[in-house]
C-alpha cells in the first residue's frame, strides 16, 4: 500500500497538471505552461516537494510519517506565501522585495500529492502503533480532519483576517474597530428617539421573539397531537414536513399576496370593512409570521418527541396521590419536558438568526444581519470589510447559542424511558389548557393551509386575488418543451437551473452521507486524542449561518492557492459540509444502538476496520444512511443563503432563479417553480418513507378528557 501512495505522489509531481482545476486536458493540449506538472514548471519553490518523497522510499515508519507531514507543510507554506499577484503577505515583500514571484491556483496534481502525503503519514503512524495499527482508521481520521480544516476552518479564518484588513489588503485594526462598533450595528436610537436600532439588536430581538413564540406554538401543537382528541392529527404531521421541502423565501412571498397592499385579505377588508390599506406586513411583523410558519414545525417535531417519551406511569402515580390534572401537568409533565423546551427555543433562535430569505423578501426597512451582509457584498457600496465584520457578529451570536445548547443538553438527563415495561396512560390536559391549545392550533392551521394553498395555486392563475382566471402561462414560461429543427428541446427558462440543481444535489448527496457516516464511525467507535475538539469542529458548520458560509467561501476560495469560485465544485462542497452534521448525528444515534460485540466478532474472524465497516456496520445503518441522504438532497435543492454568493452564469440554482423572478415582480413564475420543487421533494420523501417506514413505540391510548381516573384501594 505504501508503494501505491508513493507512486501516486510522484504522479502528482511529474505527470498530472499542477495548476488549475478547470479543463486541465484542454489546457495541456494548448501547451499552456500552467498545466504542466510541478517539476516541469521551472518554479524553484516547487522542487522541494520531491524531498519528502525521496525520504519515504526506504519505508521506515518514522520517515513515512515525517515525509507526509513535511510534504503537506511545504505545500501549504508555498501555496500561501506566493499568490497570483506576488507575495501572499506584505512582510514577505518587505523582506524579499515586491512584487515577488507569482503562481496560479493549485490543481489536480497538487490535490493528488496532498492526498498521498496524508496516507503516507497515516501508514507511518499506523506502523508505529497509533490507533492499534489500523491504517484505514488513521487515514480516515487525518483525511476528515484535513477536509474540515480546509472547507470549514480556513473559510472562517479568512473572515477573521479579512475583517481586520482594509480594501488594499493591509492590516487595519483601527478600521476594524470603527466598523465593529459602528452605531448602525449597536445603536439604541429606537429607545430614545424615532430612529431605528442597530442591526445587531434588531437581529437579537427578532430571534428572541421567534424563539419564544415558536416554542409556545410548537408546544401547543405537540399537546394537541398527543394529549387531546383533535381530529386533525394527520394534518399536523403533514404540515410538520412542509417547511423542510419548501424553499425558505416562498412563505414570505405568499404572505405578501395575502396581506400586502394589494393582497387578498387586504382587498377584502378594504372593500367590505373600509379598513385602509397599509404596509404593516413589511418589516418585523411579516418576518415574525413567516419565520413562525417555517420554524414552528421544527419546534413541534422536537417537543412531540420529548412529550411522547414522558412516562405515563409518572403522571398516573401523581393522580393516584390525588393530584389534579393541572397540578400533575405543572409538577410532573412540565419539569420533564423543560430540556425539550430549551432545545426548541435554541433551535428556533438559531434558525431565525441564520434566516436570510424571509427578511430579504418581506423585511422592508427592518434590517437584520443576514440581509445586511448580502447588501454589503452586492450593493452599490460593495464594502467587503463591513460584510466580514457583520458576518463575525452573526457568527458570534449563533456559536454562542449553539454552545449554550450543547452545554444544556450535555449536562442534564431527564430519563423516563427504561428497559422496564411502560403500560401507563397519558394524563389528559386540564380544561383551560386544552381550550388554549385549540384556540392556538386551529387558527394557525387555517393560516398555514392558506399560505401553502397560495404557494401551490398562485402560479396557475393570472394574478392571484385580482384575476383568478386559470392559466398555464407561468408553467410554460418556466418549463416549456418545444419541437425545433433538431427535435424536441427544453425551452423553458427554468429548466437549466432545475437540471443544474438536480445534478449538483445528486453529486453532493452520496458524498455527504458517506463523509457523515465515516465521521460518526470515528467518533463512536474510535478513541483518540482531541476527540472532543474534532467533534465540535465537525458539527460547527451546522451552527454557521448560510450567509456567513457564502461570504467565507468567497473570501477563501476566490484567489489562489485554492480557487473554486465560479465552478460547480464549490457549490457541491458547500452542500456537503453544510449538511454533513445531520449525517453525523444520525450515524452516531444509530451506532449507539449497535453493540460493539459485532465489531469485535468481525475482528476476531480476521476482518480489519474497513471490512467490518463495509460488511457489518453499513448494512445495519441503512436507515441512518437514508436519513442523511434524504436530508442532504432536500436541503441542497431548497437552500439559498449559502449559495446565492456562489452561483454563476453556468451554475445557477433553482432557489436563486426563484429569488430573481420574485425580485422583478414575476410572482407567478416564482410560485409555479416553487410548487414544482415542493412536489418533487414530497415525492422523494414519500418514496423513502414507503421503503424505510418509521419506528413506533407501543403504548395504550390516552384517557378521554372526561374520563375519570379510577384509583383502587
Amino acid at each position: 500500500m505504501m508503494r501505491v501512495w508513493l507512486g501516486l505522489a510522484w504522479a502528482g509531481l511529474v505527470v498530472l497538471p499542477w495548476y488549475g482545476l478547470e479543463a486541465p486536458l484542454r489546457a495541456i493540449s494548448a501547451l499552456q505552461p500552467e498545466a504542466l506538472p510541478a517539476l516541469w514548471q521551472g518554479r524553484v519553490w516547487l522542487w522541494p516537494l520531491a524531498i519528502p518523497l525521496l525520504m519515504a522510499i526506504p519505508g521506515r515508519p518514522r520517515l513515512l510519517a515525517l515525509s507526509g507531514a513535511l510534504g503537506l507543510a511545504w505545500l501549504c507554506i508555498e501555496g500561501l506565501a506566493i499568490g497570483h499577484r506576488g507575495w501572499g503577505a506584505p512582510w514577505l515583500g518587505a523582506l524579499f522585495g515586491a512584487p515577488g514571484p507569482t503562481q496560479p491556483a493549485l490543481g489536480w496534481g497538487a490535490a493528488v500529492y496532498a492526498l498521498s502525503c496524508v496516507m503516507l503519514a497515516a501508514i507511518g503512524l499506523a506502523r508505529q502503533g497509533w490507533c492499534r495499527g489500523d491504517v484505514f482508521v488513521l487515514g480516515s481520521l487525518l483525511l476528515v480532519v484535513g477536509l474540515i480544516v480546509l472547507f470549514v476552518g480556513f473559510p472562517v479564518v479568512s473572515i477573521l483576517t479579512s475583517a481586520v484588513r482594509d480594501n488594499a489588503g493591509g492590516f487595519a485594526p483601527d478600521l476594524f474597530a470603527e466598523k465593529l462598533f459602528n452605531s448602525s450595528i449597536w445603536g439604541l436610537d429606537c429607545l430614545v428617539g424615532t430612529h431605528a436600532c442597530g442591526v445587531a439588536w434588531n437581529t437579537l430581538a427578532q430571534a428572541t421573539l421567534v424563539g419564544v413564540l415558536a416554542t409556545l406554538l410548537g408546544l401547543a401543537f405537540a399537546l394537541a397531537a398527543l394529549r387531546t382528541n383533535l381530529p386533525l392529527k394527520p394534518l399536523l404531521r403533514l404540515l410538520s414536513l412542509l417547511p423542510v421541502i419548501t424553499p425558505p423565501f416562498v412563505i414570505g412571498l405568499a404572505l405578501i399576496l395575502l396581506f400586502g397592499r394589494a393582497g387578498v385579505v387586504t382587498n377584502f377588508l378594504a372593500l367590505h370593512f373600509d379598513i385602509p390599506r397599509s404596509r404593516w406586513i413589511y418589516g418585523m411583523p411579516g418576518i415574525t409570521i413567516a419565520q413562525l410558519l417555517a420554524f414552528t414545525p421544527i419546534a413541534f417535531l422536537v417537543l412531540v418527541g420529548v412529550l411522547g417519551a414522558v412516562s405515563p406511569s409518572l403522571e398516573e402515580a401523581a393522580q393516584t396521590l390525588r393530584a389534579g390534572r393541572w397540578h400533575t401537568f405543572r409538577t410532573v409533565t412540565w419539569p420533564l419536558i423543560r430540556p425539550g423546551l430549551a432545545n426548541a427555543f435554541l433551535i428556533s433562535f438559531i434558525e431565525s438568526l441564520a434566516d436570510f430569505a424571509n427578511p430579504l423578501v418581506i423585511g422592508g426597512n427592518f434590517n437584520v444581519l443576514s440581509t445586511d451582509i448580502f447588501f454589503a457584498v452586492v450593493g452599490a457600496a460593495h464594502d467587503q470589510g463591513r460584510a466580514a465584520v457583520l458576518a463575525l457578529v452573526l457568527l458570534a451570536f449563533t456559536l454562542t447559542a449553539f454552545m449554550a445548547q450543547r452545554a444544556w443538553t450535555g449536562s442534564r438527563s431527564y430519563t423516563t424511558v427504561t428497559g422496564k415495561g411502560d403500560a401507563g396512560l397519558s394524563a389528559p390536559l386540564p380544561g383551560p389548557l386544552r381550550a388554549a391549545c385549540y384556540a392556538t392550533v386551529l387558527p394557525w392551521l387555517v393560516l398555514t393551509v392558506a399560505v401553502y394553498g397560495i404557494i401551490m395555486a398562485g402560479g396557475f392563475v393570472v394574478t392571484f386575488g385580482r384575476d383568478n382566471t386559470p392559466t398555464l402561462d407561468y408553467l410554460w414560461t418556466a418549463f416549456s418543451i418545444e419541437r425545433g429543427v433538431g427535435g424536441w428541446f427544453l425551452s423553458g427558462s427554468g429548466w437549466r437551473s432545475f437540471i443544474t440543481t438536480m445534478e449538483l444535489a445528486l453529486i453532493a448527496t452520496p458524498v455527504t452521507a458517506a463523509l457523515g457516516l465515516l465521521t460518526a464511525y470515528l467518533l463512536n467507535r474510535q478513541n483518540f486524542m482531541g476527540k472532543g475538539a474534532f467533534e465540535f469542529l465537525a458539527m460547527m458548520s451546522f451552527a454557521i449561518p448560510g450567509t456567513v458560509i457564502g461570504i467565507s467561501y468567497i473570501l477563501a476560495f476566490n484567489v489562489p492557492p485554492v480557487e473554486l469560485t465560479g465552478t460547480g465544485l464549490i457549490i457541491v462542497i458547500s452542500f456537503v459540509f453544510r449538511n454533513m452534521p445531520v449525517g453525523i448525528r444520525a450515524g452516531i444515534a444509530s451506532l449507539s444502538q449497535v453493540d460493539r460485540s459485532l465489531d469485535e466478532a468481525s475482528q476476531t474472524l480476521g476482518a480489519r476496520s474497513f471490512r467490518t465497516l463495509r460488511l457489518v456496520i453499513v448494512p445495519i445503518l441503512r436507515p441512518a444512511i437514508v436519513t442523511a441522504m434524504v436530508y442532504s438532497f432536500v436541503r441542497a435543492m431548497t437552500t439559498v443563503s449559502a449559495v446565492i454568493f456562489l452561483v454563476s452564469g453556468e451554475y445557477n440554482l433553482a432557489t436563486v432563479y426563484i429569488v430573481g423572478r420574485a425580485d422583478v415582480g414575476e410572482y407567478g413564475v416564482a410560485l409555479v417553480y416553487s410548487a414544482v420543487l415542493i412536489v418533487v421533494m414530497a415525492a422523494v420523501l414519500a418514496g423513502i418513507s414507503a421503503v424505510v417506514g418509521r419506528q413506533k413505540i407501543g403504548r395504550r391510548g390516552m384517557l378521554a378528557a372526561d374520563q375519570p381516573v379510577v384509583v383502587q384501594a
